[in-house]
């Protein structure tokens, strides 16, 4: 078994430990891969342990040292392409201590998955950035797409990551995104409030300008409800699809723009945080979708 899964760029493996050893032991026993090799996969986050009768979720392990016994099990789930994986490393726009403020690049994961998590904004946040010369741990509160770029919030604390998720449920924030999207968008102000998965969406867009040459608007989007694509959505089944998008876009036209990611950008936030109100503005220069407009 360890020598054919040692050759393997992709595999999933789930075993339960015979005798008491290291972590790092038996993944090596059971996977062929090099110790060295493993260490790297383990602190990338796609090792994921079971111990023995315990009436509890599988959880994601590094520590190459756990020592393990009869009866746990281990699950591995190892990708070459995601561990090698290139990150665009995020910025920090403010530093509130039990939160901080990012920006986002287009490419960085606001969520990991069974394959690892060394991709996402909290985990390079956790293991690349000091905080006066010390590190955090670091909780998302909300998410941005893959291919969406902007203003993201991270906890420091599980009190502050609780406050901050009860103002994003509670409809205690104010986001606000700036969109390109292919067609001459009204001059009015339109709200959009179709059900996302049988669940209440509204959105609301107005034009910022227009590029008659292209055929694109630029839009501000604000936004009551945070749903799944939400944005994407609305403006798609409105008939003016993000430029770029690649789900809901129009392929033929982004056809014709093919080195633009998908335009759109949270470029601004407000929330009440402990009593005390809070707002942050994406700087010009990070705005990609704005600069992408300017550039067509």
């Amino acid at each position: 078994m360890s020598n054919s899964l040692s050759n393997k760029a992709h595999f999933e493996l789930q075993f339960e430990v015979e005798h008491a050893s290291t972590l790092i032991d038996v993944l090596a026993q059971q996977t062929g891969l090099s110790k060295q090799h493993l260490k790297g996969a383990l602190a990338k986050g796609c090792v994921w342990f079971k111990a023995k009768g315990k009436i509890q979720k599988v959880t994601r392990v590094r520590r190459v040292k756990k020592e393990v016994t009869p009866g746990d099990e281990i699950f591995i789930y190892y990708d070459e392409a995601v561990l090698n994986a290139s990150i665009p490393e995020p910025r920090l726009i403010d530093d509130c201590h039990d939160f901080s403020v990012w920006y986002k690049p287009k490419g960085l994961l606001s969520q990991g998955s069974k394959w690892g998590d060394h991709s996402t904004i909290a985990r390079w946040v956790e293991m690349h950035h000091l905080f006066n010369g010390k590190q955090r741990q670091a909780l998302v509160v909300h998410r941005l797409d893959r291919a969406t770029d902007g203003l993201i919030l991270l906890a420091h604390t599980h009190q502050a990551a609780k406050l901050l998720t009860e103002a994003f449920m509670g409809r205690k924030t104010t986001k606000i995104y700036q969109v390109g999207v292919w067609g001459e968008f009204p001059e009015t102000e339109q709200t959009y409030d179709q059900p996302i998965e049988d669940r209440a969406a509204i959105s609301h867009a107005k034009r910022l300008d227009y590029n008659a040459e292209r055929n694109i608007s630029l839009l501000e989007v604000h936004i009551e409800t945070g749903r799944k694509h939400q944005i994407r959505r609305h403006l798609s089944g409105a008939g003016f699809p993000i430029v770029g998008d690649r789900l809901y876009g129009d392929a033929k036209r982004n056809a014709t723009l093919q080195a633009l990611d998908m335009m759109l950008t949270a470029v601004f936030l407000h929330l009440g945080f402990e009593d005390k109100p809070y707002e942050f503005s994406l700087p010009t220069n990070l705005n990609q979708t704005l600069n992408d407009f300017h550039t067509l």
